[in-house]
Parts: C-alpha cells; sequence; structure tokens
C-alpha cells in the first residue's frame, strides 16, 4: 500500500488545529446523472442500508437506481439556487463563520474547513489539505446534533477509510452528539421565540427529525432518544405544556416500519382533530438542504392543508445564523482544552534546524 504523506511537510512547519465541519453531502448537480453517481455512493454505504450486501447491491442497481435518479434530480431542481445546493452553501457559510469566530477566541492556529460525507468536497481530499497547511491536531464536528450510526458513526468510517492510507496520524478528536448542548438548545429555542414574535404562534409546534429504521432503536442507537431530549430541552425553554408540541420523523425508505409518528401521518391528520395551525422545526438539521425546504415546506405544508389546515409555518434551520456559529464555536472550544496556545514559533525553528543538522532534506 502506498501511504499518503504532505506535500509540504517541513520540520518547522508550525503545528496548527484543524476544526473540520462534516455533513451529509449533495449532488454535483440537479441533474439524472449526477444523482445516480451521488446515490449510489450513498446508498451503498452499509451503515445507511443494513441489507446483505449481494441481494441490496441487486435491488440497489436493478431498481432503485433506475428509477430514483430523476424523481431526486427534479426535486433537487426545486431547491438547487444560484449559489448551487443549500446544503453545500450554507455549510461553506458555517465553515466560514466559523473560522471567524475561531480567529477571535484562539488566534490564527486554528483552521476550519468543511467535508461532505458523500459527494464533494469529500472528506478525504480535505483532510489532506488541512494537512498540507500544518494541521497535526484535528477535532471533527459532524453537523448531526442527535447521533446515529447512520450519520455520525458512518462519519467515523470514512475519516478511520482515510486513515488508514495515511502515513502520519493527526491527533484526534471526534464530537460524536451535542443533542442536549446548552448552547445549541439556546440556539433553537431562541430561533423558535424569534420566528414566533414576527409570525404569530401555533395550535402546535412539530419537531420532525429525519427517520430511522425502527429495528436501529431496537438494536441500541440512540439515535430516538436523543432526540427526543432535543424536543423537551427546547420545549422547557420555551416554557410549553406537553400538549403544545409533539417529536415526529420524516424522510422514510422503503416497506420496512421507521420511528413513528410519521411526520407525513401527523399532518393529514391534524386538522381532523381540530388543528388548524401548525409550526415545524427541524432540529436535527444543521442547515437548510431539500429534506427541510421541499419535503416539509413544500410537500408536507400541502398535505396540511389539503387536509383542512389553515396556517402552515416552517421554522428554518438555524445555517450560518450568528446564534449558530457562536454555539458551534462553544462546542469547539469545550473540545480543545489543552490543544490551543500551544505553538511556538521559535520552538518550531529549533526543531528544523536539529533535523536539518541531522540529514534531513526540509
Amino acid at each position: 500500500m502506498k501511504y499518503t504523506g504532505s506535500k509540504n511537510f517541513d520540520h518547522g512547519q508550525v503545528p496548527r488545529v484543524g476544526i473540520l465541519l462534516t455533513n451529509l453531502g449533495t449532488p454535483d448537480a440537479p441533474e439524472t446523472k449526477p444523482l445516480r453517481k451521488y446515490l449510489r455512493q450513498f446508498l451503498w454505504d452499509p451503515r445507511v442500508v443494513e441489507i446483505p450486501r449481494l441481494v441490496w447491491w441487486l435491488i440497489l442497481h436493478g431498481i432503485v437506481l433506475r428509477i430514483r435518479p430523476a424523481r431526486s434530480a427534479a426535486s433537487y431542481r426545486q431547491v438547487w439556487t444560484e449559489r448551487g445546493s443549500p446544503l453545500l452553501f450554507h455549510t461553506r457559510d458555517q465553515a466560514e463563520a466559523l473560522q471567524v469566530a475561531a480567529r477571535e477566541r484562539f488566534g490564527d492556529e486554528v483552521i476550519v474547513d468543511f467535508a461532505m460525507r458523500y459527494g464533494n468536497p469529500d472528506i478525504a481530499g480535505t483532510l489532506q489539505g488541512m494537512i498540507d497547511r500544518g494541521v497535526r491536531k484535528l477535532l471533527v464536528l459532524p453537523l448531526y446534533p442527535q447521533y446515529s450510526g447512520a450519520t455520525t458513526g458512518s462519519t467515523f468510517d470514512a475519516l478511520a477509510q482515510d486513515f488508514t492510507r495515511r502515513r502520519w496520524l493527526p491527533q484526534l478528536r471526534f464530537v460524536s452528539q451535542y443533542h442536549d448542548h446548552p448552547a445549541y438548545i439556546a440556539a433553537i429555542a431562541n430561533s423558535i421565540r424569534t420566528h414566533r414574535e414576527q409570525h404569530g404562534g401555533a395550535d402546535k409546534l412539530l419537531f420532525s427529525y429525519h427517520g430511522e429504521p425502527r429495528r436501529y432503536l431496537d438494536q441500541g442507537d440512540p439515535y430516538h432518544c436523543q432526540c427526543h431530549k432535543t424536543t423537551r430541552l427546547v420545549a422547557e425553554q420555551l416554557g410549553l405544556p406537553e400538549s403544545a408540541y409533539l417529536t415526529t420523523f420524516q424522510s422514510r425508505f422503503g416497506k420496512a416500519e421507521w420511528l413513528q409518528p410519521y411526520t407525513d401521518a401527523t399532518l393529514k391528520a391534524l386538522p381532523g382533530q381540530g388543528v388548524k395551525s401548525v409550526q415545524v422545526v427541524c432540529p436535527g438539521f444543521a442547515a437548510d438542504c431539500l429534506e427541510t425546504i421541499e419535503e416539509i415546506g413544500e410537500e408536507n405544508r400541502d398535505y396540511f392543508m389539503s387536509a383542512g389546515g389553515e396556517k402552515f409555518d416552517y421554522i428554518p434551520c438555524l445555517n450560518s445564523e450568528p446564534e449558530h456559529i457562536d454555539a458551534l464555536a462553544t462546542i469547539v472550544q469545550d473540545q480543545l482544552s489543552g490543544w490551543v496556545g500551544a505553538s511556538d514559533a521559535s520552538a518550531c525553528a529549533e526543531t528544523k534546524a536539529r533535523a536539518l543538522a541531522m540529514g534531513a532534506s526540509n
């Protein structure tokens, strides 16, 4: 095996701390061919679809990749903007804003970048770029507040796979969850509070999270429990009684039972129960994307209104709002204890001098 090293290795290079934000991913364009490439990578991940590989290969290539790319491309075209995919540009905005916040808190010692688990920019290429810039201590922050093997776990898999090909491994810290971090809870609660101050309240507030197969919960995945804890903590900050809100799950795929109650079925049923106005927030998504803009803001809105609802509000994700960036910076700061403030340029110069005296080339 050929191992990867730093293209710019120098014994005198000042070691830096890297913050790598990751998110799920997005196709390169809202067209069938890029969608097929993206879905092939995404749906072949054994963390995402836990079906015996041979059986799933036949289903994926014989059915799914023949039908779903064109349908998904049509959906992506509805949310695509001049800046491209919403998930991509929101994540880029978050990384750039967090870089500013990190510079204010830690100085130039810390650099921030972002990558996608599937699609571009990929984890391997982004990580190589960070190492070439001197990163020797790496904090990875997947933008999934609630842990799931299919998201956070899969991100660690990709990181570990990259490390198997790397000559020099950076020191590593990995944030596996932040579903109950006070700064994150406050940011979600304040976004709801601000929306209600501007648009009024509603009969019911729905906390809609991405779904996953029910058997993952039965096998010990903490995602379901962490989603409910996020809801409870936010509701407590808002002073809401239990009758004022619900936790639901969206985006199911296939015929197996997924986490319930389902968002779409709930919204179809609520008007018949006397609920005429709803507001929906998606605390499991750090950035607006297809699943929030199109699935919640359009598709599920239509379900509710067609069933007799009168008012539907989607409360946007935190995206790169200042309070969200401040929350992420606080989470990062909690993780960087002992890592920042240790670089010494003069010590690096002495290290290089010793290395050159011993015959090193740089």
